[in-house]
């Protein structure tokens, strides 16, 4: 298939230090592919390559099926973007920088501007000058000017920071929005790893510039599991109780805690028995793997 993009054996080195390691990414059309890893493993020069802002070493990026060269003007004009931070001129409001935007793209619907302005939540402010706004509004200008010529592909480096959890919000659903009524495909990297659990369709794990997994979300789910997670003053005679009740599959994680996976039994009648077995109980709660437990779960076998 053509993918919206993809990369083969994208390499980088800076001063003999490997950023980006032979990287073999896809990004199917009309997804949202959430890109994770800590900071330092490549996903900026990965997203400024993909851009032609930086040149790989070696290696290729195709955007549409198309190689992206020196010469792929066209291309980018249906590419929206935001690549650490963003710049404005501070001096004039935000509705005169994003006409100037659309006067530099040649992108004549000088309409759109107001539409992205609701959008983005900034329309009450749009005549104010930029360098009065807080760096939670410029983030939010950075995504207005990004989705201003009504892009084909985004490709958004951590664009949720110095929002509130109320514009995290806001900023999801016009994402969803974008990619669901528009077709918009979205890259988007993020250091939140649950928020990009709550958007994306399929997730690529980086860590010291190696792509190690990409993986539709469907994948983590079915990875994921559900425990019962335990904490009691004696883990060895516990074990032995819950085995009586035909609870075998059981993990003891440390001195204190157990963890029982597939639990037919409820919390009540577990910690029913175990009181009148007179083993103390601190806690009991129900839990399931998150995003977050499978990405370090997937950095730890990397390191190893």
């Amino acid at each position: 298939m053509d993918y919206a993009i993809e990369t083969k054996n994208l390499t980088k080195n800076f001063k003999k230090h490997l950023a980006v390691d032979h990287v073999n990414m896809h990004v199917r059309p009309h997804s949202i592919y959430g890109f994770v890893g800590p900071n330092g493993a490549g996903k900026s020069t990965i997203m400024k390559m993909l851009l032609n802002l930086v040149q790989p070493d070696s290696g290729d990026v195709f955007i549409f099926g198309e190689k992206v060269t020196d010469k792929s003007y066209e291309i980018f004009k249906h590419i929206g973007s935001i690549i650490e931070n963003a710049y404005f001129y501070d001096g004039i409001s935000a509705r005169d920088n994003l006409q100037l935007h659309c006067e530099y793209m040649g992108y004549p619907d000088f309409g759109r501007i107001h539409e992205v302005l609701r959008l983005t939540g900034l329309d009450p402010d749009m005549n104010k000058a930029v360098k009065h706004y807080s760096l939670g509004m410029k983030q939010r200008l950075a995504i207005a000017r990004a989705i201003l010529t009504k892009p084909e592909l985004l490709i958004l480096d951590e664009p949720i920071n110095a929002l509130d959890p109320e514009g995290i919000r806001e900023m999801r659903n016009l994402l969803r929005k974008l990619n669901e009524e528009y077709g918009t495909t979205v890259l988007i990297s993020s250091h939140i790893l649950s928020e990009v659990e709550l958007i994306a369709d399929d997730i690529g794990v980086i860590n010291n510039g190696v792509l190690i997994k990409e993986l539709t979300l469907q994948d983590i789910h079915d990875h994921q599991t559900e425990y019962i997670h335990l904490e009691v003053d004696d883990v060895a005679r516990c074990s032995q109780i819950l085995d009586q009740m035909g609870l075998s599959n059981l993990e003891i994680t440390d001195d204190h805690t157990i963890r029982i996976y597939r639990c037919p039994l409820s919390g009540m009648e577990i910690t029913g028995a175990l009181a009148r077995s007179g083993i103390g109980i601190e806690s009991i709660w129900k839990k399931q793997d998150t995003l977050e437990d499978y990405f370090f779960e997937l950095l730890g076998g990397e390191d190893k």
